[in-house]
């Protein structure tokens, strides 16, 4: 038997790169063609890897927790002839050094005329992103988006690029941007252009003050962060620096969506599907965004595109991080179809079954923070997206119905929307329609 090479493997056209976080099975042990054989975890989604082949684990060359390229070999399956060897160590994936300021000056075309005076050299004009693909600067079309939302131009990065063939990755970019280092201009200023006066010279932006490094004088414990916590935390920072975040609240009376969960539930059991509240959100927001489409729109630089598919995320607390699977096609489905969908992308989240195509392209996200007792939250966008919605807990409360006082069980919806795209007018019409349907839904 011919020894079977195991790679990294790419999981998704935008992911160059993985990190292995658990090895199923170790050198010497048995596996089968199909049985999972590694973990591992990318900006996009944790997974288990099968195996490629049956046969005994030959070789590891890849250990815990390093992060390589894709089609990296990271073992070897044999036939257990030859003896286990031991696993030597792996280069990890280079990580971007942190470009320095005097770095990036010095990349910028030297002037033949005396060198500009140290006020204008440490207050560069940012320039608008130009067509980075004719520099021959090779990116994602992520990276480039990232890279115009924050006014960077990508020519600035040129050989800098950690991917494949020294392609610019978003963690390249969104490292460059961290730093608070403005665009490199492309064109040297003129050097005949009369100077402003100082004091009419508009002030650079101040760079983001580095987080201090974090002192304490008892016992601690350091625990670095996992591969899905950094891509957890760079797309959060990512969303409140693109996206003008506003957030609108209704409260809710979904009395009548308990009693038609509790009326349905049985005939939904004996199909196969757990019945949940969550269902019944997602069917009154698809109805809501047929009719107020810009909210399952996104903004691509100063172009609003509007989606004909409304795709549903949901976010999925797991223990070790929040991921968010989407429903494609959701307002093709009826209220059965949305709860087997969701049944079905929950068990793959929490069993490390996703596939990169369960996690892309939404249109919409909707959160449960009520779900552990929450009153309400105020999440945060999901971007490319336009809008999250919020559910809070379902809490029996005395409310007034034709002046007189009943028990009704509320919730207090929210709604975070990119107010660059989306009038607050338009938000609340939106949530006034979801409210609408959920305190009138009948069975």
């Amino acid at each position: 038997m011919a020894d079977t090479k195991v790679i990294m493997p790419q999981m998704g056209e935008s992911i160059f790169e993985g990190t292995i976080t658990k090895w199923l099975k170790k050198a010497g042990d048995r596996v089968e063609r199909d049985e999972p054989l590694f973990e591992i975890s990318t900006d996009k989604v944790d997974s288990e890897i099968p195996a490629p082949a049956s046969g005994v684990v030959q070789e590891i060359l890849v250990k815990e927790g390093q992060t390589v390229h894709i089609n990296t070999v990271v073992a070897v399956i044999g036939d257990g002839s030859t003896k286990p060897a031991a696993a030597p160590e792996a280069k990890p994936a280079p990580t971007p050094p942190a470009p320095k300021p005097a770095e990036v000056k010095q990349a910028a075309p030297a002037p033949s005329a005396p060198a500009p005076q140290p006020q204008r050299q440490a207050q560069p004009q940012m320039q608008p992103l130009a067509a980075t693909a004719a520099a021959g600067v090779r990116s994602s079309p992520l990276v480039r988006r990232i890279a115009r939302e924050n006014n960077v131009n990508l020519t600035s990065l040129a050989g800098r690029g950690t991917g494949i063939n020294g392609r610019i990755t978003k963690r390249d970019i969104l490292s460059y941007i961290e730093q608070g280092v403005p665009a490199i201009q492309a064109q040297p200023q003129p050097t005949a252009a009369p100077a402003a006066p100082a004091a009419k010279q508009a002030p650079a932006a101040p760079a983001p003050a580095p987080a201090p490094s974090v002192t304490f004088t008892g016992d601690v414990e350091r625990v670095p962060m996992t591969t899905m916590r950094k891509s957890i935390a760079e797309h959060m920072v990512l969303s409140r620096r693109t996206s003008a975040h506003v957030t609108t609240l209704f409260e809710v009376d979904v009395t009548n969506v308990l009693k038609a969960r509790e009326k349905m539930k049985a005939e939904f059991e004996r199909s196969g599907v757990k019945l949940t509240v969550t269902p019944f959100f997602v069917q009154a927001a698809v109805n809501a965004l047929k009719r107020f489409p810009v909210i399952n729109a996104s903004l691509d630089g100063d172009t609003i595109v509007y989606k004909r598919a409304i795709n549903i995320g949901i976010a999925v607390n797991l223990e070790w991080g929040l991921i968010v699977p989407v429903i494609k096609n959701a307002d093709e489905k009826n209220l059965l179809g949305i709860a087997r969908s969701l049944n079905e992308l929950g068990d793959r989240a929490r069993n490390k079954k996703l596939a990169p195509d369960d996690v892309k392209d939404g249109t919409f996200t909707i959160t449960n923070p009520g779900q552990y007792g929450g009153l309400i939250g105020t999440p945060i966008i999901n971007q490319p997206q336009l809008a999250i919605m919020g559910m809070g807990g379902i809490k029996k409360r005395a409310v007034v119905i034709d002046d007189a006082i009943a028990i009704r069980s509320m919730i207090i919806l929210s709604l975070s929307f990119d107010h660059r795209v989306i009038d607050g007018a338009t938000a609340d019409m939106f949530m006034a329609d979801i409210q609408k349907q959920l305190e009138n839904w009948s069975a």
